[in-house]
């Protein structure tokens, strides 16, 4: 709101009306210049042996990768494998369902394929890893040897988590909407060590939309040179997203610490390269665990309390588990903390009950 003028973009009707670019492609040669210099700036990704893919956000990556990697040298006679390891965002088994593509299926979690060495040495697993992890925060790692890895990283910039290094993993996603949180601009990009996966990659793309919104692509352009002229100063998005982050964290923890009906996950601190000291907790989630025995599902449970939630079922975690979102403003913050204070203050009175009448 500060930067809104130096942030606005304006284009006559008639501008940006054919499918390609000034250069004849889909993609701006501009907008993959700045997205590299922002995550050199920043140091969160390995960029100079990459390939940019754009996509309508980074779910439509999500199939495109897949794609991508299940037809690489392949001719094949059993479809791969798609897994990831539980708590997982939802959307992967989703697209995986949906599409019921003949050269690959949805396999559950990696836990149910670990310990079957002779299975998951064959490389015919497509593994998708969120790091930090949606939903409960966690920093991921692949687990079955041999697979065919994709990172998500769209969680991984210094407002949401330290940065100990530039990820360097052969396929990564990255999406505008946890960047700067244009999430309606629908906007992400893959980056990709292999030049075939990437072509396979961007094929996909272009024949299901030929290509993303040219628009959105100036849209997100004109954001990053805002963003890379402020970095280290005083309008620093990153170093201005923590602090809002981590104050959120420290005040909904603080109120949970109270209670034995819910408890947060355990998050603990670390060296950020990008903030240059040691970075408290600022979560995207509250990954919300209920502890008492008649609250089986967790979500039903704050939904009585006013606070609405994402179930763990989704993520085959369990109903015991459901995720509360810190992406809000600042007056729906302040809404959620008071109905998670009414609920953690009503413990005493609720179990006081409960035990006159059991006696």
């Amino acid at each position: 709101m500060r930067h809104a003028a130096a942030s606005a973009v304006v284009f006559s009707g008639w501008h940006r009306m054919s499918y390609a670019t000034t250069g004849g492609g889909l993609q701006s040669v501009e907008l993959e210049r700045h997205i590299r210099r922002l995550h050199r700036a920043v140091g969160n990704a390995a960029v100079d042996d990459k390939h940019l893919v754009f996509a309508t956000g980074s779910t439509q990556l999500f199939n495109a990768l897949v794609y991508a990697l299940s037809s690489v040298g392949n001719a094949v006679s059993s479809p791969a494998s798609v897994v990831a390891t539980a708590p997982y965002y939802a959307a992967y088994k989703m697209q995986a369902d949906m599409f019921d593509a003949q050269e690959y299926r949805w396999a559950g979690t990696t836990a149910t394929w670990a310990k079957n060495t002779s299975r998951n040495s064959t490389g015919d697993f497509i593994e998708f890893v969120t790091s930090p992890n949606n939903p409960d925060t966690t920093m991921q790692k692949p687990v079955l040897g041999g697979s065919s890895v994709i990172v998500d990283h769209a969680y991984y910039w210094p407002h949401f988590s330290h940065i100990p290094e530039p990820a360097d993993e052969d396929v990564m996603l990255f999406t505008a909407s946890k960047l700067s949180g244009h999430a309606g601009s629908r906007f992400g990009w893959a980056l990709i060590r292999d030049e075939n996966v990437a072509r396979r990659a961007a094929q996909y793309i272009r024949t299901s939309t030929i290509g993303g919104s040219r628009e959105t692509q100036l849209r997100i352009l004109k954001l990053l040179k805002v963003i890379l002229s402020n970095l280290h100063g005083a309008e620093d998005i990153f170093a201005f997203g923590y602090n809002v982050m981590r104050s959120r964290w420290h005040r909904l923890n603080a109120v949970v610490s109270r209670s034995t009906r819910i408890s947060l996950q355990k998050i603990p601190p670390g060296y950020c390269t990008y903030l240059k000291r040691i970075k408290e907790p600022s979560p995207a989630y509250g990954w919300v665990k209920c502890e008492w025995e008649e609250d089986h599902d967790c979500s039903e449970m704050l939904l009585g309390a006013g606070i609405i939630s994402r179930t763990g079922v989704l993520n085959e975690a369990g109903s015991r588990y459901t995720r509360v979102s810190l992406l809000r403003t600042e007056d729906d913050f302040d809404v959620l903390l008071e109905r998670v204070t009414d609920l953690v203050n009503a413990e005493k009175e609720k179990h006081g009950q409960a035990r006159s009448s059991a006696t």
